[in-house]
């Protein structure tokens, strides 16, 4: 049960922080911190949830770095369900958070039909720069991939793996810095989830692709990494 509330909080963490940072402060006239803040935020719940509940559950906070660590033999498969659920459970209970403390605001209403309502994720109309659904697949895919092999490399036991918080967080803000006007990034279905309930319309129908893509790309590289990339024991021998 430690894991997953470390799970719960973690994912938390990362909604209330990189969401809120987006719904708050990214378009805050004149001091707003715009898209790199946002990128920044992201990655900044990473890393500091990496070095205050990594040991306890493994940091994932992301279901699609579930499906990765357990494609690339980190991590078990019985515990993919119970680790998924908790962060869903709190990501959405981020989200509420959120909508709760924007409704606090006069006049506060999600617009759903725009790209972005509620720092949801989308394709098409609701791309922030009006990208395909198939250029959002492929970035989704591509950019998890390389997330995952961040987190698989930079855990590995023969990295130096007490810096990895930081890899993994600067990857993260690199990755929301090539792709917030893309899909508003999502690379974490369980953080586009929780945008979309709220935002509900065609962001809600459109949460599929960002669980596929994600999910897909992650067990991508941990085939990648466990078959091409990880060292074994005759490497250590040579």
């Amino acid at each position: 049960m430690k894991k997953l509330f470390a799970e719960f909080f973690g994912t938390y963490w990362l909604v209330f922080g990189g969401c809120g940072s987006a719904i708050f402060a990214a378009g805050y006239p004149e001091l707003g911190i715009g898209f790199a803040g946002v990128a920044l935020a992201f990655g900044l719940t990473v890393l500091t949830m990496a070095y205050a509940v990594g040991h306890i559950s493994g940091g994932h906070f992301n279901p699609a770095v579930s499906f990765g660590l357990w494609a690339g033999g980190r991590f078990p498969a019985k515990d993919l369900i119970p680790y998924i659920i908790a962060q869903c459970i709190g990501a959405i209970a981020a989200a509420g958070t959120l909508y709760t403390i924007a409704s606090g605001k006069a006049g506060f209403i999600i617009d759903n039909t725009k790209a972005g309502a509620f720092a949801s994720n989308g394709f098409g109309a609701f791309s922030p720069d009006g990208y395909s659904l198939q250029a959002a697949f492929i970035a989704e895919f591509v950019l998890t991939l390389f997330f995952l092999l961040i987190i698989l490399g930079s855990t590995d036991k023969c990295a130096n793996t007490n810096f990895c918080g930081i890899a993994i967080g600067l990857g993260l803000t690199l990755i929301h810095l090539i792709s917030i006007p893309i899909t508003n990034t999502s690379v974490n279905p369980a953080r586009s989830l929780s945008q979309a309930i709220f935002a509900g319309g065609e962001p809600l129908s459109q949460v599929w692709l960002f669980w596929v893509a994600p999910i897909l790309g992650a067990i991508a590289a941990g085939f990648i990494y466990k078959l091409l990339l990880q060292k074994n024991e005759e490497d250590h021998t040579n």
